[in-house]
Order: structure tokens, then C-alpha cells, then sequence
């Protein structure tokens, strides 16, 4: 009989378990697929059936626009003119979608009648809810930015009255014709005027021809404004986070307009021709799973803080985020806590200007020039909200009429 060394057999019995179990090792690394799935973001059950998220690589394509962007081919006037003695004053109200449209109103008109311009105090929606012009926007750049096409000043002379100035109203994309009819015989008999933009419509439909009253408006509405350096590191600031929360589409998200108090107001119920004005936060969250998004995206609202009424967007986008929920904690006091909606409307207007892609649950200005914005910097990525009937749809079916048919005025001023 042979002699067995009792230690050798459990050597090699230790030595073959190991072998076996690093086999299984390497096959699953190499084959088993990989599960990464963040506490709290499990599929959802969508109407009838379950909708699996798409891989995100294959949904990148859902976040592009016109990368490459356009240029401004406006041409700046040369020539201020003949100028008057006479002053334009106005203010800025209602939030930054206006602000761009009551600029260049005031501007066309100021150049218009040969008058200096006083630079604006910005009003809100509350009584003595006054500011500078310099709280919001940067005011060195609006005047260079100004100079050769108006005069323009800080302060109206101590010796001029506000009490004394005639408030002249004028609508949204004021032409020469209604200055020279309307306008322009006020300024001669009272020698200073204070405007007041009112909205009949809201037109930003592409001119029919260009002209010196159009440069000057693609110059005031898109060369002029700029964020104060505090404000527009704060936007900056929360879209880095923002692109920070959405690595698993590689940086890219969403900005979602949708205020509960607007919807509350609208309804959102359909005219008489089916067509509705607004859609709540489940009617966007059935839209964008629809068209291909899935739980991964990240949502900025511009709601300003959480209300349960979001609730059914979360569900199926747990990446879903307001203001409170990304801004730099040393701001909240000063940017949120202080109940300043003229401050949230800023930020969420840039936000929205910046995203990847923009849905505006709610038509109106604010989608319109939220669009100007954002067409001038190559994200055409905006989609107007339907009620799909079928199960799934292509964005590109819900691409915004002013980007599809380049008939906002953006296209007159860029190229």
C-alpha cells in the first residue's frame, strides 16, 4: 500500500474549490448583465403596460438641438441721429419673459423720437416691490451695448418732474407707423414721456422684411440684457449642480415650465377646438415617457418649492427638482426664503434658457422668449405638450412651430 499524507489530499481538495470558484468569478463578470440602480428609482408601471427604461445611450438623441448654433446678423446702427431734449422713462414689471420685450419697445421708440433713454427700475407684482436696474441686470453692459443706436442715462435731471411726465401706452413690437401717429405728438406737446407695454397678443412671429426698427430690436432683446455678476453666478452655480445630478445622461436635463398657481388659474381644460393652453405635472409626466425619456432624465421645475401636486411627475422621474432643492444653502435667504418672486422668476428663467431641453407645461410669453433665448444659442430641443394617444411617439412630432418653422422673430436676427 501506498502511504497518504492526510495534508496533501485537503491541499488539493483547497486548491481545486478555489479553482472552481474563480472560474465562476470571471464568467459572471464577463456575462452576467450589470445592475446599477440607485435607491428609490425602481421601473414604474405606466398605464397598461410596463414601460422598461430605454438604454441611456440610446437616448441621448432625445437632448440634442441645433448644436452648432447661429450668429447674430443684426447690424448695429451707425448713427444715433438727431436728438431732441426730450426724456423716455419705464419700468420693467411682470419678470424677466417681459422685461426683453419692454426693452426693446422703449429703445425703438426712444431712437425712434430722438430722446435719451433713463434706464428702468424693475417693478414686481406687489405694491412697493421696487428695485434698481443694477439689482437684476448688469448695467454697464445694457449701455455700452446701447451706444450709437440712444442716449441713454441713469437718472432723469433733478429738474424734470415725474408728476409731469405723460404716460403714453404702447403695444408689444411697436412699429414706426403707430410712434409716428400715436406717440410721437405726445412727446412733442408734453416734452417727456413715461411708456407702458401691454401685450395685445404674444407676438414673436419672424418679421416679414428687415429693417433699421428690427437691428435694433434683435440688439435690445438679445444684446442687452445681462445677469448682475451675484445672480448669474447663482443660475450658474444650479445648472452645474443640475448636470451634476444627471451623469447617467451625461450631463444633460430637463427644465420643465410648470407653476401650480398659473395651471390653478388657466384650468388647462381644452378650447372648442381641443387644443389646451397648459398641462399639470401627471400629463407631463405621461408626455415625456411617451416620447422616449426614461427615469433617469433629471427635471428642473420651475415651481418654486415642492407641492404635493408634483408628486405624479416624481413617480416616474425621481430626478425631479425645484429651486429649494438645488440652490447653494448660504442663498436661500436672500434668494428664496425672502418670498422675492421677481428674483425666482429670473432664476427661473435662465434656467430654463440654459437646459437641455425646455417643455413649457404653460403657452405664453415666457415660453416665447425662454424659445428667442434659446434658439440664438443652438438648444432648439423644445417640446410643446399633447395628449399621445398611442402607447409611445417620436419627440421630433413635438417640436416647437418656432423652431420647425423658424418663424419666431429670433430667426430674423439670427443666421
Amino acid at each position: 500500500m501506498f502511504g497518504v499524507d492526510l495534508r496533501q489530499v485537503v491541499a488539493g481538495i483547497l486548491t481545486l474549490t478555489m479553482f472552481v470558484m474563480l472560474i465562476h468569478m470571471i464568467k459572471r463578470d464577463h456575462f452576467d448583465p450589470v445592475q446599477d440602480k440607485l435607491p428609490g428609482t425602481d421601473e414604474v408601471s405606466f398605464e397598461s403596460g410596463r414601460l422598461d427604461g430605454t438604454h441611456v445611450r440610446k437616448n441621448l438623441g432625445l437632448y440634442k438641438g441645433d448644436t452648432d448654433g447661429l450668429k447674430a446678423c443684426w447690424v448695429k446702427p451707425s448713427d444715433i441721429g438727431e436728438q431732441s431734449e426730450g426724456y423716455v422713462t419705464f419700468s420693467l414689471t411682470n419678470g424677466p419673459e417681459y422685461h426683453i420685450s419692454q426693452i426693446a419697445d422703449a429703445v425703438i421708440v426712444a431712437r425712434s423720437l430722438g430722446a435719451t433713454l433713463v434706464i428702468p427700475d424693475i417693478r414686481g407684482s406687489q405694491p412697493g416691490d421696487k428695485r434698481n436696474f443694477e439689482d437684476i441686470y448688469d448695467v454697464d453692459v445694457f449701455m455700452k451695448s446701447m451706444e450709437g443706436v440712444v442716449v441713454v442715462v441713469k437718472n432723469l435731471p433733478d429738474h424734470i418732474s415725474t408728476k409731469n411726465i405723460a404716460v403714453v401706452k404702447v403695444p408689444n413690437r411697436v412699429t414706426e407707423d403707430y410712434i409716428a401717429t400715436h406717440v410721437e405728438p405726445i412727446y412733442r406737446s408734453k416734452g417727456n414721456i413715461r411708456l407702458a407695454t401691454y401685450f395685445p397678443s404674444i407676438n414673436m412671429r419672424k418679421a416679414g422684411k428687415k429693417g433699421d426698427t428690427d437691428s435694433v430690436a434683435c440688439l435690445a432683446m438679445f444684446g442687452s440684457l445681462e445677469l448682475q455678476p451675484e445672480i448669474r453666478d447663482l443660475v450658474d452655480s444650479m445648472v452645474e449642480r443640475l448636470k451634476t445630478l444627471s451623469r447617467k445622461t451625461d450631463g444633460q436635463f430637463i427644465a420643465v415650465d410648470l407653476r401650480v398657481e398659473m395651471l390653478d388659474k388657466k384650468g388647462c381644460r381644452p378650447d372648442n377646438d381641443g387644443e389646451k393652453s397648459c398641462y399639470n405635472a401627471q400629463e407631463i409626466a405621461v408626455f415625456l415617457r411617451k416620447i422616449g425619456f426614461n427615469k433617469d432624465a433629471t427635471i428642473y421645475v420651475t415651481e418654486s418649492r415642492w407641492d404635493s401636486s408634483l408628486d405624479s411627475l416624481k413617480d416616474l422621474f425621481p430626478k425631479t427638482y425645484t429651486k429649494e432643492a438645488i440652490m447653494p444653502a448660504d442663498k436661500k435667504t436672500k434668494f428664496l426664503d425672502s418670498q422675492d418672486s421677481e428674483l425666482e422668476k429670473v432664476i427661473d428663467f435662465y434656467i430654463s434658457s440654459q437646459s437641455d431641453v425646455f417643455v413649457p407645461a404653460i403657452s405664453g410669453l415666457l415660453y416665447a422668449n425662454v424659445a428667442g433665448k434659446r434658439i440664438g444659442a443652438g438648444k432648439t430641443q423644445i417640446l410643446v405638450p399633447a395628449d399621445i394617444q398611442d402607447s409611445s411617439a417620436s419627440a421630433s412630432n413635438f417640436l416647437s412651430p418656432y423652431v420647425s418653422k423658424k418663424n419666431h422673430f429670433a430667426y430674423s436676427c439670427y443666421c
